[in-house]
């Protein structure tokens, strides 16, 4: 990937850059899956944030769990999370435009003051091809997916850009494009 792969992954419809990582330790919970399934994706997350060198944790001391992860049939299911709106503000009237879309996945993120990700809350509809992928391929894209608050997931080595935009030395937050090139710099020397 280059830099222009990396800006283009994190730049918003309207122009303008915006990158974001996790600061916390990401604590997950997985609806609506069996324990077998809940296995998988619990190791794809372990192995994506292994390798952006990012901790999970069992739990946020501020909000218990900061990464929440429904899986239903169709979105009509998903209306069925009680209190669905308290938790994704807006979320029961986006529902039909989803599913008119024949939206897969939807992700809604919530930042810190300072940009960085405090917490991400996924559904995903198990239909056409999410629902043909297997558990793992689907765990791992997802968990990738997770990791960064992308404008529109990169094509190619995914895992390559998670290690590089987790560096210490990066912000875990900023505005800057001149960013991307700091990340694609070590995309492209594998740091």
């Amino acid at each position: 990937m280059t830099p222009e792969d990396v800006r283009a992954a994190f730049t918003l419809p309207d122009g303008s850059y915006r990158f974001a990582r996790w600061r916390r330790p990401i604590a997950p919970v997985v609806f609506g899956v069996d324990d077998a399934t809940l296995a998988i994706l619990k190791g794809a997350l372990t192995e994506v944030a292994r390798a952006a060198g990012h901790p999970l944790a069992e739990t946020d001391p501020d909000q218990g769990a900061n990464l929440m992860i429904f899986f239903a049939r169709d979105w009509a299911e998903v209306g069925g999370v009680p209190d669905l709106d308290g938790l994704v503000p807006g979320m029961v009237a986006r529902l039909p435009k989803l599913a008119a879309e024949g939206a897969s996945q939807y992700i809604h993120m919530r930042f810190e003051p300072d940009g960085a990700i405090r917490a991400a809350i996924s559904f995903v509809v198990l239909t056409g091809g999410t629902a043909e992928m297997g558990a793992g391929d689907l765990a791992r894209a997802l968990a990738q997916r997770l990791m960064l608050a992308w404008a529109v997931p990169p094509q190619g080595d995914v895992a390559r850009v998670l290690a590089a935009a987790y560096d210490p030395v990066l912000p875990d937050a900023t505005q800057d494009p001149v960013h991307a090139l700091r990340v694609g710099a070590r995309v492209g020397h594998g740091l």
